[in-house]
């Protein structure tokens, strides 16, 4: 019996990206892995129907656009943080710090730190003082 190339290696390499959650788990280029093994290994007697083909190639178009719409607001939520917190620049606030105290005073500065696994994941922090505040741990602006 001869073996069909492709299935060892792009099923056994995809299997193990995925972390047991199904589909869901799946991104682009799994899913486009996928749906080419499923391409070369179909029963010649039996080929995929067209309309079959149509709804998968317009779930990858569904996924892809899905993919660059979630980045494009993240991206636009990172910015609009880093604006808010820039304006804050010389305001007094009353917020939480890193280690979940009450802090007042005035912001001296913002950074942006970007997470070490996914550099697409920023943080946007004001500084009061020695003081770090996440942006989202800021309970009020202080009107001087």
């Amino acid at each position: 019996m001869t073996s069909i190339p492709g299935v060892g290696g792009s099923s056994s390499s995809l299997a193990t990206k995925s972390n047991g959650n199904g589909m869901a788990d799946l991104d682009t280029d799994q899913f486009l892995g996928l749906l080419l093994t499923e391409m070369q290994n179909q029963d010649p007697l039996q080929p995929m129907d067209n309309s079959q083909m149509l709804t998968q190639m317009s779930q990858i178009r569904e996924i892809g656009s899905n993919d660059r719409l979630t980045s494009t607001l993240s991206n636009l939520a990172a910015g609009q943080e880093l604006s808010m917190a820039s304006s804050m620049i010389g305001k007094t606030v009353k917020a939480l710090d890193s280690n979940a105290k009450d802090v007042e005073g005035k912001v001296d500065r913002v950074s942006v730190q970007t997470d070490a696994k996914d550099s697409s994941k920023r943080t946007v922090s004001v500084h009061i003082g020695d003081s770090v505040v996440d942006i989202s741990n800021i309970r009020e602006i202080v009107e001087t």
